[in-house]
């Protein structure tokens, strides 16, 4: 089991990393645990940009060769950036899931959200169990 989880981020139960960059948006991706769960990653839908979702929203889909899995909005806000980068290297979710595999940025409805979400010694102990 992966203990890859940078104390800086916050967590959801189904494994999504949320990054507060402290203006009103958070950059999120999957955790280390979710990549290593799925094994090597093909493919990754993106939402598109502008779209608006509420917490726990399915906004993109993540293909590995095992399976394809949602991925799910952890906060509610609307799309202002998606990882371009993820349609021609979707490896990246696997190689740098904190940096360059990053999925999307948000604009939060609330900043209040942020309170509901894990922090890193929780979700390790989350999925320890």
């Amino acid at each position: 089991m992966s203990t890859n989880t940078p104390e800086d981020l916050l967590y959801t139960k189904s494994h999504e990393w949320v990054r507060d960059n402290k203006d009103g948006t958070a950059t999120i991706g999957i955790t280390d645990h979710a990549q290593e769960l799925l094994g090597d990653i093909v493919y990754v839908e993106l939402p598109e940009d502008g779209a608006v979702f509420a917490a726990e929203d399915p906004c993109g889909v993540i293909e590995s060769v095992k399976a394809a899995s949602d991925f799910y909005c952890p906060l509610g806000g609307e799309v202002i950036a998606v990882n371009e980068l993820l349609d021609d290297s979707p490896e990246l979710v696997n190689s740098e899931p904190y940096g360059d595999g990053w999925i999307m940025t948000l604009k939060l409805d609330s900043t209040d959200d942020l309170d509901q979400l894990l922090d890193s010694h929780s979700y390790i102990n989350e999925i320890a169990e």
